[in-house]
């Protein structure tokens, strides 16, 4: 059984020495700050992105490959419009082939509780003038045989996948070509500052002169956050994945149940997974941040499967140092990549929801699996601010695994934020400060 493509042996694509100064420093090879980077050298801004390990070697690499609108928190609506329209335009500007297909998502009701949460969603989308309708259990089984006994679901016909670990260093090689410096095997291991604000960025490989400076470190964020006295209640959670390998699958879009989740692939597999079961490390920043996240806790118990403690190494495992000098090596470089074990367990439970469902189809033969460490937040929603605490940084973090759909407008709207431009869309739901000024913890009508 193979296991995740990009790994530290993987040779680096992007490996020049980076420049002394720029515009722009980007923190970051993952979805955001790739897209980040490629507007800011559309615009003509000098930007330099840094990468510690590989260019989606986490989890912007180690998704599912969902393109979504259909159940994102409605403060995310408007971002994952714009970001689908970005999407259908940048396979032709990229001239690569991202696996983009318009193949809509949909989403199945075991019961009646299922349906009645999914007639609550449709206001958000009636709303946002989504083409989301709800479908009855004749509908579902018209587009998906299956043998489950489904009673109905909701459909977004204009959602869309892609293939992530394809995807992202494809739209990273874009952003060179205009103009964008990337660089991997390049860990930022601090912030420069000088008179209170920001002045550039301290790297294994030098200094970088910036007056600004983009942290877009996924499950690293608050780590190097923390380094510089600033709060960023961010936890990890271990996300399981699977490929089958090719077969006649009836289904071209993505689709999921309260038990498992599949959507087809470029290569003829179908990616399964566990739907909302995941795993969690108890580590120092559980604990710290326990109150911000007992809202999410208690909503969502029974999905968390809980570990004493963290592979070494890992943002949040007990022996992870929390201070270090800048001229010394970081925890940055002592893990490059994360690449945790998938939780067997899983694989096999969804290869048996899988088979229930699909009788004809039988056991699914699992081709690759893999794990990946989802960076989320305690309302479910990103950090997408200024540091008001650091004059120059902007923070664009948290996605709380939704980020390979957003992140192509999550990268443009950050692009705007860090040159002085309006963003144009209300970012009021991500400022920073929602976890220091008192704010209640709202965990929105997400599906």
């Amino acid at each position: 059984m193979k296991s995740f493509p990009i790994t530290r042996e993987t040779p680096a694509r992007f490996s020049s020495p980076p420049p002394r100064e720029a515009d722009v420093v980007v923190i970051g090879g993952g979805v955001a700050g790739v897209m980040t980077a490629w507007f800011l050298a559309r615009s003509g801004v000098k930007v330099v992105l840094c990468e510690k390990g590989r260019i989606a070697g986490e989890q912007s690499g180690r998704n599912w490959g969902w393109i979504r609108k259909q159940g994102r928190d409605p403060s995310e609506l408007p971002i994952m419009i714009e970001a689908l329209e970005i999407w259908r335009k940048l396979e032709s500007e990229a001239e690569a082939d991202l696996g983009f297909r318009e193949t809509g998502v949909l989403y199945l009701g075991n019961g009646p509780a299922d349906m009645a949460q999914y007639e609550e969603w449709m206001i958000h989308a009636r709303a946002h003038g989504l083409d989301s309708r709800m479908l009855s259990q004749s509908e579902v089984s018209a587009m998906v045989p299956n043998a489950a006994g489904w009673v109905g679901g909701i459909w977004t016909a204009s959602d869309a996948r892609a293939e992530p670990w394809r995807a992202v260093p494809l739209l990273a090689q874009a952003a060179e070509r205009f103009g964008a410096h990337i660089h991997e095997e390049c860990a930022v291991r601090a912030l420069d500052v000088a008179g209170g604000r920001i002045s550039g960025v301290i790297t294994e490989k030098g200094r970088i002169k910036a007056d600004r400076v983009v942290l877009a470190a996924g499950g690293w964020s608050s780590l190097l956050a923390r380094a510089h006295g600033l709060t960023l209640p961010q936890l990890l959670v271990r996300a399981t994945v699977s490929a089958t390998a090719p077969m006649n699958f009836p289904f071209e879009g993505a689709a999921a149940d309260n038990n498992f989740a599949f959507r087809k692939r470029l290569d003829g597999g179908v990616t399964l997974t566990p739907g909302a079961s995941h795993d969690f490390y108890i580590g120092p920043d559980a604990f710290r941040h326990f109150m911000a996240f007992l809202p999410q806790i208690r909503k969502d118990l029974s999905s968390t499967k809980f570990h004493l403690a963290a592979p070494a190494g890992y943002p949040d495992a007990w022996g992870t140092v929390r201070r270090w000098d800048a001229d010394q090596e970081s925890p940055f470089e002592r893990m490059r990549i994360l690449n945790p074990a998938p939780n067997q367990k899983l694989i096999e439970d969804i290869r048996g929801h899988f088979a229930a469902a699909f009788p004809a189809l039988g056991m699914p033969k699992i081709a690759a699996a893999w794990a990946g460490m989802i960076d989320t937040m305690p309302d479910v929603v990103p950090v997408i601010d200024h540091v008001a605490a650091l004059p120059g940084v902007t923070m664009a973090t948290g996605l709380s695994g939704h980020g390979f759909g957003i992140g192509p407008g999550v990268g443009r709207v950050v692009a705007d934020l860090v040159q002085g431009k309006p963003a144009g869309h209300d970012l009021s739901r991500f400022r920073l400060s929602r976890f220091t000024d008192g704010s209640k913890i709202v965990i929105g009508p997400s599906l």
